[in-house]
């Protein structure tokens, strides 16, 4: 039904791309839509983590009005900064 795009195509989607935006808007679509991803991945991972049940494996506690405990955000960010909470 559909065959691979090959080099050819993909030049002349580019080539349609310049001329539509020209050259000087090309770098600012580029990082606005590299921040558009960012911000979808962020929002996605958060999703998931929602999922999670109230008492994890990791023992994080969420209070009876669904708030973190301070040592739960505390070990979060030691988690986020590469750290463990050992160190």
């Amino acid at each position: 039904m559909f065959r691979q795009i090959g080099p050819t195509e993909i030049l002349l989607i580019l080539g349609v791309v310049l001329l539509l935006f020209g050259g000087r808007k090309l770098p600012e679509l580029a990082r606005g839509s590299g921040r558009a991803l960012r911000i979808f991945k962020s929002e996605v991972k958060e999703l998931k983590d929602d999922d999670k049940p109230s008492h994890d494996l990791d023992g994080e506690v969420v209070d009876e009005d669904g708030a973190r405990t301070e040592a739960t955000a505390r070990s979060e960010q030691l988690r986020r900064d590469g750290t463990s909470e050992q160190a």
